[in-house]
């Protein structure tokens, strides 16, 4: 069988799929830090162990993460390759919906979710937006912020424990179910579970609904199914992959919009650059003075 298409697993993709203890991934989120500094002067030499061994967790992390990932991506190779799952395109997906009634389970977090959805699809998310506030959760927050959350508008994800419950409260597991997410990495997660506990006629859109085109699917919201997934500054510059293809088709008047909104950003940073610049200088002189 040809290798599968699996969607690209980067660094930031796999910290979503840790989020909460996810049960196809057998690991917890350790949370790097340095060590607490008990007195106001730090020498140099301590602050440089602290950040090597910072750096050293993070590495350690990361390493761990990739195992893990590269773990599950074997199972779900077999899974496949074992017809426990069948595979289906965005095309293949929108015949058997329409031809053959068969319901399709979109597990996409909200955020996702409210901008694109398949007309008659069902919404049970197995990750959802993260909008609590407890000391582990502004943790998560600001490691994804940091990992590039700032660039992708991806929000900080957990995994929801009532998944399986809720999708069993819709569906029998005789049912012939479509599963899909964005990019296809969550709805294969997401077959997992369900082949584990039953469900035996499971289809998985290869690629998400990002791979669709405006024909494909019948299309609910305010955009295409393709920019339901992008978000944060990469959007706003139209600096993602879906929109430069967009502006490859629609010509120089896309272009033109974000090329202000990038000429838009530089003079925002240049003028908060110099107004920093002489707060420095109007503190300095209140000090010599």
């Amino acid at each position: 069988m040809a290798s599968l298409a699996f969607p690209s697993l980067s660094s930031l993709t796999i910290s979503r799929l840790h989020s909460q203890k996810a049960p196809f991934l057998n690991s917890s989120i350790p949370t790097p830090s340095m060590s607490t500094f008990k007195h106001p002067t730090v020498t140099l030499h301590r602050f440089q162990c602290g950040v090597i061994r910072m750096q050293a967790g993070e590495e350690d992390f990361e390493l761990k993460q990739m195992r893990d990932m590269a773990a599950a991506k074997k199972r779900w190779d077999a899974m496949i390759r074992e017809g426990k799952v069948k595979i289906l395109t965005p095309r293949e997906a929108g015949y058997a919906i329409q031809l053959s009634n068969k319901p399709l389970l979109d597990v996409r977090p909200s955020s996702e979710r409210e901008k694109a959805w398949v007309k008659g699809s069902t919404w049970v998310p197995i990750f959802e937006v993260d909008n609590k506030f407890d000391v582990g959760t502004l943790s998560r927050k600001a490691t994804n912020f940091v990992m590039g959350g700032w660039w992708s508008g991806v929000p900080t994800l957990s995994y929801d424990s009532q998944f399986l419950s809720k999708v069993e409260e819709k569906f029998p597991k005789d049912a012939e179910l479509i599963v899909t997410c964005q990019k296809g990495l969550r709805s294969l997660a997401a077959c997992e579970l369900l082949c584990n506990a039953g469900y035996k006629n499971l289809f998985w859109v290869q690629g998400g609904l990002e791979a669709a085109e405006e024909e494909d699917l019948a299309r609910e919201g305010t955009q295409p199914l393709k920019f339901a997934g992008i978000g944060g500054l990469s959007e706003f510059l139209g600096w993602t992959d879906q929109q430069r293809a967009q502006a490859a088709r629609e010509g120089w008047g896309y272009r033109l919009l974000y090329s202000i909104r990038l000429v838009g950003v530089f003079v925002v940073a240049d003028a908060l650059f110099i107004g920093a610049q002489q707060v420095g200088h109007y503190l300095q002189d209140i000090r010599t003075h």
